[in-house]
């Protein structure tokens, strides 16, 4: 883990195209591109090193849906690789892994099958994420359609020894809409737990990103970005120069 904040520019793929959902609902995309490898390409060229991915068709059918897209990603970003989306059995962590994927993220299979997080975990050390969705607090699963009664603490005490790398917490209700990050459930959460927790869900510009970097001791590992960057209301280059600062202003 680097002591600066990561910064994952996200690729949400939906029929192959790069789209942003607002709030997780699928009737809500809005198109950005039809090139994903593209523009995994122009992440990179801008100096970001790792990617966040994300197969919403396969979140939904629980099977890959965008592999040829992901394919065609792998081959244009030479950096580090996270990919979340329809991972429900051994054999899809295999399978993705096994084609150039550096870290998956589990999260309805996490919720349903805590036994498959620490299974993958030993088998693939430093490689499994666990995605901790939520609304309101609490835990949703099925490409975030569904409302549990778990919450996000306990979701995360669950797998306090399993060996995963990060947990992905994504506050649902703020997803997609630029509303800010809700930097106070984040931070709670990584207070209540030793795993690194990565933020996701409203992203609106450079102030999100100044606050995260400077709790990286604090156990925020790295910062989700999508419709941020994609609208303009925030500059890759200038995000990933205020993580290396640690927060600080240029």
């Amino acid at each position: 883990m680097t002591d600066s904040l990561i910064i994952f520019p996200a690729i949400d793929l939906k029929e192959g195209h790069v789209v942003r959902l607002s709030e997780g609902d699928m009737d809500r995309a809005t198109i950005y591109d039809d090139d994903p490898a593209a523009r995994a390409r122009q992440f990179y060229e801008a100096g970001a090193r790792y990617l966040h991915v994300v197969d919403l068709d396969g979140a939904f059918a629980g099977h890959a849906m965008n592999a040829a897209a992901v394919d065609a990603i792998v081959k244009a970003f030479p950096g580090t690789i996270e990919l979340g989306g329809g991972i429900r059995d051994m054999n899809a962590i295999d399978g993705w892994l096994s084609r150039g994927i550096s870290r998956v993220v589990i999260g309805t299979a996490a919720f349903e099958n805590p036994d498959l997080v620490k299974e993958a975990a030993q088998k693939y050390p430093g490689q499994i994420v666990v995605a901790v969705d939520a609304r309101d607090g609490m835990v949703t699963t099925k490409g975030w359609a569904e409302q549990s009664e778990i919450s996000v603490t306990e979701m995360a005490e669950r797998f306090a020894d399993a060996g995963v790398v990060a947990l992905l917490y994504t506050d649902v209700g703020r997803d997609g809409l630029k509303k800010g990050c809700n930097s106070e459930a984040t931070l709670a959460l990584a207070a209540a737990t030793d795993i690194p927790v990565i933020a996701s869900g409203g992203v609106k510009d450079i102030g999100d990103i100044e606050l995260l970097a400077r709790h990286t001791k604090d156990g925020i590992e790295g910062v989700i970005c999508g419709r941020a960057i994609y609208d303009g209301s925030l500059d890759l280059k200038a995000a990933l120069a205020i993580a290396r600062q640690g927060g600080a202003s240029a």
